[in-house]
Order: C-alpha cells, then sequence, then structure tokens
C-alpha cells in the first residue's frame, strides 16, 4: 500500500484528468488554464448567444442553414459525451484498481473486512456503479471518493505504525517466558534433588531403625533364654528340644564345644520335620579349608546325603512327615564304611567314603544350617524347619543293639564326645529351646 503523500499526485492526476474532460464537454477542443472548472447548464437558444458561446465550428459556419447547424451541433455533443464516457471509464479503471490494493491491504491488516469502504460508499444515492451524467456531480462525486480512499489511506497508515510499535512485543514476551521456564526448571530440579536427598536419608533412617531392631530382638531373645535357664524350665539338662519353625539363614543353634580329630564317629539324634522338598540340613561341621567335613543334608527333591570332607553317600531314610524319628548315622576312616539308622533299624550300609581321612578337629558344629564358611554364610534354601532334641556324638562305631536300645528309650547313653546337655547349646536369630515330649511320647508318634 502507498502512503497518503504518495497518493496525492494519483488524486491531483485524477481530478485534472475529469476537468479536462468537463472543458471537452464544455469547449470542445479549445485548451483551457491549468486548474480552471467550468460549470455548464442547458440555456435557452436565444441566450446562446449571451451565456455561454457556441463551439468553434458553429461559429465558423454560422452562414450554414439551421438544419446543419443543428446536426453539426448534434454531432459535437455526441463527441463530448463519447469523450466524457471515456475519461469516465479510465477514472473508473484507477479507482478500482486503488480499491482492489486498498482491499488487500485491509485484509493483509486484518482490522477492516475486503469491501468495507464500498458499503459506506453505496450508502449514498449515487454510486460508483452509476455515475451521475452531470459532469460537476462527478467531479464532486471523484473528490469526495478521493477524500474517502485519502482518509483510509491515512487511517491503514496509522495502524501499521502501531503495529510496528508493537512488533516488540512478542520478542519481549518470548525472551520473558524463556525466562521464566528457566527459572520454573531450576525450581523443579532443585525441588527433585531434596527429594531424592530425603529419599536417601528415609532409606539410611529405615536401615538404621531395622539394625536396631534386629539387635533388640536378639538381645530380648537373649535375655529369655537366660530367664528360662535361670529358672530351670527342664527337669533335666537332657529334657528339651531346639525349635526351628521358619526357613531362613539367621535361625540356627550352636554346639559350645568342638570335635577333637575322629577315626570313626556315631551321631545319634531326634527330630521332626514336615518341610517340603527337603527337611534341610539337621547338623553341619565344618573346620577351616573345609566347609562340609560332616554334612547331614536334604536339600531339594534329592534324596537324604551324608558329606564327609566334601564326599557324597546317598542314605534310604524317609524322616519328612511330621513324625518324631530317631536317627543313627556311623562312619569309620577305615575303607570309608557308614551305616543309616531309622527308628532303631538299619536301613542301609556302604563303603569308600572319605576313606582312610581323619575327622579335622577345632571346627564349628551347627545345628539347622548349612555352612560355607566356618560358622557362617547360611543359605535360607539348605535351612532345617522343624524340631530337634538328644543329639549326641561318640567316638567310635556304636553296636545296633546300643541304637535299638536308645531308640525305643530302654538306655539313655549321652554322647562321650558332645553330650545333649541345656548349657553346650546355644540358640540364635529367634530359634527357641522348648521342653521335650518323653520318650515314650515320641514313641507313640511313630
Amino acid at each position: 500500500p502507498r502512503s497518503p503523500a504518495g497518493m496525492l499526485p494519483v488524486v491531483a492526476g485524477l481530478l485534472l484528468a475529469v476537468a479536462a474532460g468537463g472543458r471537452g464537454a464544455a469547449a470542445g477542443d479549445q485548451e483551457s488554464p491549468p486548474g480552471s472548472r467550468f460549470v455548464c447548464t442547458s440555456l435557452p437558444l436565444d441566450a446562446a448567444g449571451a451565456g455561454c458561446p457556441l463551439p468553434s465550428v458553429l461559429m465558423q459556419g454560422s452562414a450554414l442553414p439551421p438544419e446543419e447547424e443543428l446536426k453539426a451541433t448534434v454531432l459535437q455533443l455526441r463527441e463530448t459525451v463519447l469523450q466524457q464516457k471515456e475519461t469516465i471509464g479510465s477514472q473508473r479503471e484507477a479507482i478500482r484498481e486503488l480499491t482492489g490494493k486498498l482491499s488487500r491491504c485491509e485484509s493483509a491488516d486484518g482490522k477492516s473486512a475486503p469491501g468495507t469502504w464500498k458499503k459506506e460508499l453505496a450508502k449514498g444515492k449515487d454510486t460508483m456503479g452509476d455515475l451521475p451524467r452531470d459532469p460537476a456531480q462527478v467531479i464532486d462525486q471523484l473528490s469526495r471518493t478521493m477524500q474517502t480512499l485519502k482518509d483510509r489511506l491515512e487511517s491503514l497508515e496509522h495502524q501499521l505504525r502501531a503495529n510496528v510499535s508493537y512488533a516488540a512485543l512478542p520478542n519481549d514476551l518470548r525472551e520473558m517466558l524463556q525466562r521464566r521456564l528457566g527459572d520454573l526448571e531450576r525450581q523443579l530440579l532443585s525441588k527433585v534433588a531434596e527429594l531424592e536427598d530425603e529419599k536417601s536419608l528415609l532409606h539410611n533412617e529405615t536401615s538404621a531403625h531395622r539394625q536396631r531392631t534386629e539387635t533388640a530382638l536378639n538381645a530380648l531373645l537373649e535375655r529369655v533364654s537366660e530367664l528360662e535357664k535361670g529358672n530351670s524350665a527342664f527337669k533335666s539338662p537332657d529334657e528339651f528340644k531346639v525349635s526351628l519353625p521358619l526357613r531362613t539363614n539367621y535361625l540356627y543353634g550352636k554346639i559350645k564345644k568342638t570335635l577333637p580329630e575322629l577315626y570313626a564317629f556315631t551321631v545319634c539324634l531326634w527330630l521332626r520335620s514336615s518341610a517340603s522338598p527337603g527337611i534341610g540340613t539337621p547338623f553341619s561341621y565344618a573346620v577351616p579349608g573345609q566347609a562340609n567335613e560332616i554334612v547331614l543334608i536334604e536339600w531339594g527333591n534329592n534324596p537324604i546325603e551324608l558329606l564327609i570332607n566334601d564326599k557324597v553317600a546317598q542314605l534310604p531314610l524317609f524322616i519328612s512327615d511330621g513324625k518324631w524319628h530317631h536317627i543313627c548315622i556311623t562312619w569309620t576312616t577305615r575303607d570309608g564304611m557308614w551305616e543309616a539308622f531309622q527308628d532303631g533299624e538299619k536301613l542301609g550300609t556302604g563303603e569308600n567314603l572319605a576313606p582312610w581321612h581323619p575327622i579335622k578337629p577345632g571346627g564349628v558344629l551347627i545345628l539347622g544350617q548349612e555352612q560355607d564358611t566356618v560358622g557362617g554364610r547360611f543359605d535360607a534354601t539348605q535351612a532345617f524347619v522343624g524340631e530337634m532334641s538328644q543329639f549326641n556324638i561318640w567316638d567310635r562305631v556304636l553296636k545296633a543293639e546300643d541304637i535299638m536300645n536308645i531308640a525305643n528309650c530302654s538306655t539313655n547313653m549321652p554322647g562321650n564326645i558332645i553330650p545333649w546337655v541345656d548349657n553346650n547349646v546355644d540358640v540364635f536369630g529367634g530359634a527357641t529351646k522348648w521342653p521335650v515330649e518323653t520318650c515314650e511320647e515320641r514313641l507313640l508318634d511313630l
């Protein structure tokens, strides 16, 4: 779009062109001074000489007859009318071109709908589509139209200047939003860091609280055990059992005494378990350099096994029915001979189990857990679940009659190496000692 200053020559040109057309209608081909304006009105025939002079053609041919003079006048007027039509047509095209440009400018600016000014002009009686026939009215109408176009151009330029003044606003707004987003992002990261710190502190506090709880629980269990011992809860030092009710890696019993070097042994005990699969590890003996010096274990779906110096023999014992059973195992280093008894009856025997290997002394004897290192690294999947009592060890192979008498409660024979007495057994992690059923009651459970 052009500025109003740039449109002034165009407007002036339009006005001059229309004025020239008017002069052509009034004075034929004669030149008129610039800026002159002629208004022609109809006059009586007798007043033609005094008011508006006739065209030069008529004046020169005054000697013609009246009919010829009238014809010449009509032809001259017809030419004038044609010239006026051509001038008006050219001005109409110019106005239409300007109107189209203004419409595009107004459409791009978005402030007013295209064709608004046409509607305003159409409110009058005379419109550009129906121009008046009087040249004076045409010039008047064109003047008003030009003024309207000028006003609209000034308004459009003013709006453009206003838009230019606001052009920097989006950039400032964008920068402000970016700064605001940056602040929010920093606040969010700070909050996340605070939450992470709180989470870490909470985890540490929870771990410390759990450790304090476990320490207090162990202290309480030890105190209960001491009170039970002080109150002489058992009628006899050997009339107790150790209960290991859960399959964990922290419930166990420990024999205070250790083994000397052995070339033969017999281990007997009463036990009751219904754990599945496998009852776990009733006892294990570990020495430095060999965690599986002596182990009795039933793990998973495997049969119960005896390990000596990490060598394995499978025993034909079945003791996971939830009833009390008396178990005895004998072994000698001579040819690695072994025997297995259940409820006083020999169920199996074999040889070549760690032959000529003496049992090493100074180890740790654990009830209810399998040791991966001396005295530790228990595996919950291999833990014994159930109850046991009368765990005794001898340094020789007992006779079958002695084992039968122990199993049927005919004799009480404590182990000469490890006897089952209260002050020789400690319990940990929630394992407990309870008064045991009498030997006859255990027999009735078979």
